[in-house]
């Protein structure tokens, strides 16, 4: 994971200056520019988690991940993205602007939808991604292939209209993906601070970012109750915190990158979210008095959009402790 703590829990908040990407309101915390050479994608290993839970909202729930405004054309981005994949990535992805492969999947997809197995799947029954990809509409199914191929999710921005009108998105972070499609960014990238989505960054972004600009990634991060990666709001329906301690939390992060296409007018999103527990993720010297200083920090507005507020006394009295004595993780000698 590519997640960089140090970039990204920060408090108390830095403030804003003339640097940014939108000229005016000055880089959040975890932003910064992508360096050059640095990799937007992350190949999955087969059979991984982020691949099995992929394979599970993809199979049972896909209209709820794959989502576009029935006026957007997305083929343009689609290829860009395609191409970056297999760039970044030639041992695990190939585009040649028809015809699409996982290299490390055994499994190719034709722009006309068309579904092909390239080699013996390696792990499970060995046909996994062939038939979930099989179970999605034929114009969908570039898109499933590259969500199986990497742990991203991806988003398009239409950077003239201020829109978001596509989504690729399996694993969302407490938000329902079906809510924010079609609908300018002003209205959905509201939020308080370390919004757990790029569509904050986004926001600033559309429409004001120079064509010759690099590309910009951020750092996300929450502590929550669940290990899952898929957190669609219509599937976290229990009480929050309602059986977990905070000393057995899991630390929830994103590592997102924006990535301009001037000559479309448009951005890619890309948003890489893994889960560890708490422990694991405080176990380097200083993290968990950082991440006490973050929480405290943090308005009501924001402990609540990150589900802290019934919380917040608790995992500081932990995070104190922690910082006294650490906690190894589970696996340390």
């Amino acid at each position: 994971m590519s997640f960089d703590f140090d970039a990204a829990v920060l408090a108390p908040r830095r403030p804003c200056g003339p640097c940014g990407p939108c000229g005016s309101s000055g880089p959040k915390p975890g932003m910064r520019r992508l360096a050059p050479g640095s990799a937007c994608l992350t190949p999955v290993a087969p059979g991984s988690r982020h691949q099995r839970e992929k394979l599970a909202v993809l199979c049972a729930f896909w209209p709820q991940a794959l989502l576009k405004d029935e006026r957007f054309d997305p083929t343009p981005a689609l290829d860009a993205l395609a191409r970056r994949a297999a760039a970044e990535h030639p041992q695990a992805f190939a585009w040649d602007g028809q015809h699409a492969e996982a290299l490390l999947l055994g499994t190719a997809v034709h722009a006309n939808g068309e579904v092909r197995q390239t080699a013996p799947g390696r792990f499970g029954l060995g046909d996994e991604v062939a038939r979930c990809l099989c179970g999605l509409p034929a114009r969908w199914r570039l898109t499933g292939l590259l969500s199986l191929a990497f742990r991203e999710d991806f988003a398009i921005v239409d950077t003239l209209a201020s829109t978001l009108p596509w989504l690729a998105v399996a694993l969302p972070s407490h938000w329902a993906p079906e809510d924010r499609v079609g609908r300018r960014l002003a209205e959905v990238a509201q939020g308080p601070w370390a919004d757990d989505t790029l569509l904050s960054q986004a926001a600033d972004s559309a429409g004001r970012q120079d064509p010759s600009s690099d590309r910009w990634e951020q750092f996300v991060w929450t502590v929550t109750d669940h290990p899952r990666l898929h957190a669609h709001t219509d599937r976290s329906t229990r009480p929050r915190w309602a059986d977990t301690p905070v000393e057995r939390a899991w630390w929830r992060t994103e590592r997102q990158t924006f990535v301009p296409l001037p000559d479309l007018k448009q951005a890619i999103l890309t948003m890489e979210v893994d889960v560890q527990p708490l422990a694991q993720a405080l176990a380097a010297p200083g993290r968990a008095r950082r991440l006490h200083d973050a929480v405290a920090d943090m308005s009501d507005a924001a402990l609540a959009d990150h589900g802290l507020a019934p919380v917040r006394e608790a995992l500081l009295a932990c995070l104190t402790r922690w910082e006294v004595q650490p906690v190894l993780p589970a696996d340390a000698p």
